[in-house]
Formats: C-alpha cells, structure tokens, sequence
C-alpha cells in the first residue's frame, strides 16, 4: 500500500512537471509569435515610409515636369506663333487705336483680303507703265519702318479705286468694307489705276483712309510677301477693348 502511495506520487510530480514545461514552451512560442509580429510590423512601417517617400518624390519630380512642359509650351507659342505689336499712329482707326497692343502670328495661311497685317516697309515697290516691278529707294522716308495695313488686294486682282464715287473696287466687285472709318476721296497716288497686282506682291490701305499712307503712297506701294511678318490675331490691350481681329 505505501509503495501505492509513493509510486502515485511520483506521477503526480511528473504530470506537474510536464505542465510547467508546456507552459513554458507555449510562452516561448507566443515570444517567439510576437517577436516575429513586431518584426513584420516593423517592415510594414518601414516599407510605408518608404513608398511615401517614394510617393512624395514622384509627386516632386511630375510637379517639376509639368512645370517644364509648361514652360517650352509658352515659349514655343510666344516664339513661333504669337508676337506682342504695339500699334503707334491712326492710320488703322477704328479698328485699331494708338498705343493698342495686339498678338501677331507667324503661323498662317495667305494673306488674304481682309487680313491685318505687319509690314517691314523697307522698300517701296511700284509699277512701270508696262505693268512691270521697280524698287523705290525709300531711304530717309518716315515710312521706312514696321507698318500695320489691311489687305485689299491679292496676286492676280485687279483694283480699281473710283475717288469720284468714292469707292473700293476689286475684280470689278464694290468692296463692302464696314471696318472702315471713312471713304476713300482722293484718286490712287503713285499709280493709274485701275492695276493689277503682280504675282508675290499685295495691295494695302488702312481702315482710316484719309489719314493712312498705304499702297497709295510712293513711299510704300505694293508690298512683296517677304516683307510680311504675320498676320494680327488679337487686341488684348486695353483689355476692355479686347478682340479678335480679321475675319
């Protein structure tokens, strides 16, 4: 009976044993489970960090290339295709006043009727009794400078003005002209009209007929297609005055 006793005893040891070292294993374990947790926490936050990092870097850098792209493509409009002028004189009113400011542009097809254009007037082209080019020395003239017109008449038209009726005629059309301040009352200057326009070269007159020296005159005459700089878009100043030019 006492070795009954013993021998449950001993069992009972081993089983407190065996249940102390289960708990230590499990707690080792959840150690081991949270060590690893942390860990992967760890990472996760540091691998956040790193894709805001990135984040902020590629917000920075599309930042800077649209800046760039903004930029060229301000440059490259302001460069090829739209050119501040500054309008000094009367001689296009009341389309165009003194000291308006408008943007020309480089970029366009013709000219063609109707267009306002900037001119390098510095030559005066005129025509021979056969009807042939000669070039005007203008040298000294206060004409010899960067004007502003409207173009009347193409390569290949013929223009008649009618001083008596005071009249515009194209290819023996009237012109119906509203941009116009007043009519034409003087006959047409250095030529004996009517005329027709030379290949490569136009026929000019500002919208205020009677106070603008325009193809009428000797000291501008026909203008060759070189002489162009562009054609003008838009009156953007004085900005109450805002408008889009030609038609």
């Amino acid at each position: 009976m006492a070795d009954e006793v013993k021998d449950l005893s001993e069992n009972t040891e081993e089983e407190v044993v065996s249940e102390t070292d289960v708990e230590a294993e499990e707690k080792a374990e959840e150690a081991v489970e949270n060590t690893e947790k942390a860990s992967e926490d760890k990472a996760d936050e540091e691998k956040k960090a790193e894709e805001k990092e990135s984040k902020i870097v590629d917000d920075i850098l599309e930042i800077i290339e649209s800046t760039l792209v903004t930029v060229f493509v301000i440059v490259m409009i302001f460069t090829y295709l739209l050119h501040p002028v500054n309008v000094v004189g009367r001689s296009m009113n009341d389309t165009l006043m003194d000291k308006d400011r408008i943007f020309m542009t480089t970029i366009y097809g013709g000219p063609h009727y109707g267009d306002i254009v900037v001119i390098n007037n510095d030559e005066a082209y005129l025509l021979n009794e056969d009807g042939s080019i000669y070039e005007r020395d203008i040298t000294g003239s206060s004409l010899k400078e960067c004007i502003i017109k409207r173009v009347i008449a193409e390569p290949g038209q013929t223009i008649d003005i009618d001083a008596e009726n005071e009249q515009v005629i194209v290819d023996g059309k009237v012109l119906d002209e509203p941009y116009i301040k007043e009519t034409v009352i003087s006959d047409g200057g250095m030529f004996d009209f009517p005329i027709t326009i030379p290949e490569g070269y136009y026929f000019v007159m500002g919208d205020n007929r009677r106070n603008s020296s325009d193809s009428r005159s000797g000291d501008v005459g026909l203008i060759k297609k070189e002489q162009i700089y562009g054609k003008a878009l838009i009156r953007y100043s004085p900005i109450k005055e805002f408008k889009f030019l030609n038609f």
